[in-house]
């Protein structure tokens, strides 16, 4: 084996060790435990945290896509905001892209009082890692 395969079967070590870490670090942080064998005495710790109730699966289905919706929302007003500091808009840009996201956001508020939801319902717990969404949107 000469340097170079050296080399090669160290990096794959590397990328394959890192690889393991990131799924170690992974399923520490969402909580991932492996399933349990069914042995008669009740649900697993597994299905305990899987809450299927068929009646609010359509408000838990919305609840989810506002979500994504959400962090997209905030993540362009971040860009945009971002970009007006820079001064990489013309007025009028800048105008229209004001007026897209506060139409966006009146629109999210109608969803979530259609469906019964706040901001908050939305905001995802993390575990170790936080909130998904910042606080009061800032």
């Amino acid at each position: 084996m000469n340097e170079d395969d050296r080399a090669r079967s160290a990096e794959g070590t590397t990328a394959a060790t890192a690889a393991e870490e990131v799924a170690r670090t992974a399923a520490r942080a969402f909580g991932l435990a492996p399933a349990q064998p069914d042995d008669g005495r009740g649900p697993s710790a597994a299905a305990q945290r899987l809450q299927t109730d068929p009646d609010t699966v359509e408000r838990d289905l919305i609840k989810l896509v506002l979500t994504i919706v959400e962090l997209l929302r905030q993540l362009m007003e971040r860009t945009a905001i971002h970009r007006v500091e820079q001064g990489d808009l013309s007025e009028l840009q800048e105008e229209r892209i004001g007026m897209t996201l506060m139409i966006l956001n009146e629109r999210m508020t109608e969803l979530c009082d259609r469906y019964g939801l706040t901001m908050d319902d939305l905001n995802l717990d993390l575990g170790p890692l936080g909130s998904l969404l910042p606080h009061n949107g800032a």
